[in-house]
């Protein structure tokens, strides 16, 4: 933090530069702290509680859950057989692999049981207005 010339605490960077200058200057705080890492994968309305869809982002196939208004996002395959998630069943938090029963929690993409040796990554979630987002 630096002083002005009246002795005030300023912020440093742009921000800082700004008010120093007498710049009024808006940034969108959500692009500025990497809301562009984030891409829109469908309406919320789309998606009822306890449903799930797949998607694909960055050639990628992502799993998109709804769990009691919460959504969760995690690689659509299991670890094991590379069967897709997307198309087992999900009960609560928990998703069952169709292929060979393992189940994962949706939250946190941990292996809960079955024959996989690893979880699944999870990415993040944010809801605006009526769109889910999920960060790349």
């Amino acid at each position: 933090m630096t002083l002005n010339e009246e002795g005030q605490a300023m912020q440093a960077g742009a921000f800082g530069r700004a008010a120093q200058w007498g710049i009024e200057h808006q940034i969108k705080v959500g692009d500025y702290l990497g809301a562009r890492d984030f891409v829109p994968v469908t309406a919320a309305s789309e998606l009822p509680p306890g449903s799930m869809k797949w998607v694909v982002i960055d050639r990628e196939r992502v799993l998109i859950a709804n769990v009691a208004g919460s959504y969760y996002a995690l690689r659509d395959v299991c670890g094991h057989a590379g069967a897709p998630l997307s198309t087992g069943e999900l009960v609560g938090y928990v998703i069952e692999c169709p292929l060979h029963y393992a189940c994962f929690d949706v939250r946190s993409g941990k292996l809960l049981s079955g024959p996989v040796s690893g979880d699944v990554p999870t990415y993040q979630v944010r809801v605006e207005g009526d769109t889910v987002y999920v960060k790349r």
